[in-house]
């Protein structure tokens, strides 16, 4: 049967690494995931507690395409909470994760062949569903002088119809300030660029809070979702804020595309809204954690790296070890029992020579994880 163009996405590596660390599982191996992007914990009590007594009484249909109106104002006070921003809620849509907020944003802002730059090394999907709308990505080599983070200069001249950012960003963890992101905006602005900013790891911060692109300018799309800082990542619940006069046309496209979002993961992230000590508590593993990866990551020999100011990662340049990430990766999950995520995930260009290790795992599997890692790098002669 034949097949269209648009189809002919590359794999997502990572999901490669997890399939095989389980096939590695299967087999009898005790595993230590350090690829995977996702916190170990289950979403907050609360959060299952709600949906369970949701479940008694509520027939769980359709909701409106936009979202429960109840976690809509809830979303907007959240911006009043963490940002100091006076957000209409109706500005906000919920939507099946964040991933369906890409396609929504994608959809809505630009036409067939017009080009969107995104940071490499960044987030693999945004590349792929670009390609498959038909649009053109653009890789932005981000400077390890500018902490892997895209600056006006990157992209002057381009010519794009939209930048998409990360901050924290995934797989570095590193932000953007407040004047970066001000820079960012101003430049777009100048050249009519649609300005897209993925704030999906915000919560998730350690030395200073991420700015939210909402602090700078209404003139953008912000992307969450609950699947990190709310430990919600199956649920498949986000949600973006668009300017009040994209509101109609993204209603639009949701009812047509995914008429609404899981009514079911709306109520348990309404609830998951009001968990703060337990989401807090998750926190203090993140930072032990991180602690421990910047400690022990230099001990074993991965030295070269960007320390994450947020989100769970540490991406480390082993250009010096390797030429193969994926190689090396595989390596390291036969010899050591750690799985950790090639760089060519992140940068087609230079992720011969990274790789990225998760830390939202709990502590004890850091831990493990570090004395195999050092092990293996020991025997390795590194």
């Amino acid at each position: 049967m034949r097949n269209s163009r648009r189809g002919e996405v590359d794999p997502f590596i990572v999901m490669d690494v997890m399939e095989a660390a389980r096939a590695a599982e299967d087999a009898g191996r005790h595993i230590i995931h350090m690829e995977v992007g996702q916190p170990g914990t289950p979403a907050p009590e609360g959060a299952r507690t709600a949906l369970t007594r949701a479940m008694q009484d509520d027939a769980m249909g359709y909701t409106v395409a936009l979202g429960l109106p109840a976690l809509r104002r809830r979303i907007a006070q959240l911006y009043g909470e963490w940002y100091n921003v006076d957000l209409d809620p109706g500005r906000v849509v919920v939507t099946p994760g964040s991933s369906g907020a890409f396609l929504l944003a994608f959809t809505a802002l630009f036409e067939a062949g017009d080009k969107v730059g995104i940071g490499e090394p960044g987030y693999p999907s945004y590349r792929q569903i670009l390609k498959a709308l038909d649009l053109v990505p653009v890789g932005l080599s981000a400077s390890a002088d500018n902490r892997l983070q895209p600056v006006p200069a990157d992209f002057a001249g381009m010519d794009l119809a939209g930048l998409m950012v990360a901050s924290p960003a995934n797989p570095s963890g590193t932000m953007l300030d407040r004047g970066a992101m001000q820079a960012l905006v101003g430049a777009c602005a100048e050249t009519d660029t649609a300005f897209i900013s993925d704030e999906i790891y915000h919560g998730i911060e350690y030395e200073a809070k991420a700015v939210s692109a909402l602090e700078v300018t209404d003139e953008c799309y912000v992307i969450n979702s609950f699947s990190k800082y709310f430990s919600m990542t199956g649920w498949r619940i986000g949600w973006m804020v668009v300017p009040e006069d994209h509101v109609r046309i993204i209603e639009r496209l949701a009812q047509n595309m995914f008429i609404c979002p899981s009514h079911a993961s709306q109520i348990a992230a309404l609830a998951a809204m009001e968990c703060s000590a337990e989401l807090e508590a998750n926190m203090v593993v993140y930072r032990e954690n991180r602690r421990l990866m910047l400690e022990g990551l230099p001990k074993a020999g991965f030295d070269r790296i960007a320390p994450p100011d947020g989100a769970f990662y540490v991406y480390a340049d082993i250009s010096h070890l390797t030429t193969d990430s994926r190689g090396f990766a595989a390596e390291i999950l036969e010899q050591a029992g750690v799985a950790v995520t090639p760089g060519l995930d992140f940068d087609p260009v230079r992720g011969a020579g990274t790789l990225r290790f998760s830390y939202a795992r709990a502590t004890a599997d850091i831990v493990e994880g570090l004395e195999r890692l050092g092990r293996f790098m020991r025997e390795r002669g590194a």
